[in-house]
């Protein structure tokens, strides 16, 4: 159970980190500091969840010290994190752009 929880915490914070990066690097996507870090956090938590059902060499992060799959954790959250930061933003940009009715 603790290892699910440490994987859990590691999405969270790679996605959050991710999710900024993205926002960072592509401005017209950014969503805000809060905002980042809400979309990356679920995006990595999410992502990281299906990456380590996917790829079971990632589920042994917290068992053993396994320093390759906490390095899988942490950059499966932050990918995960950064993708759907940029697909919240891209989704508000172009309702924005919507005429009022």
């Amino acid at each position: 159970m603790s290892e699910t929880i440490i994987n859990l915490i590691i999405q969270l914070i790679a996605g959050a980190i991710g999710g900024n990066a993205a926002g960072a690097s592509m401005k017209n996507l950014d969503l805000g500091p809060l905002g980042n870090s809400i979309a990356g956090a679920i995006g990595g938590a999410g992502g990281g969840t299906i990456l380590t059902a996917l790829l079971p060499v990632l589920q042994g992060a917290a068992d053993s010290v396994d320093i390759g799959a906490l390095v899988g954790q942490a950059v499966g959250g932050g990918i995960t994190g950064a993708i759907l930061t940029a697909i919240i933003g891209l989704i508000k940009n172009t309702m924005g752009r919507q005429p009022a009715r």
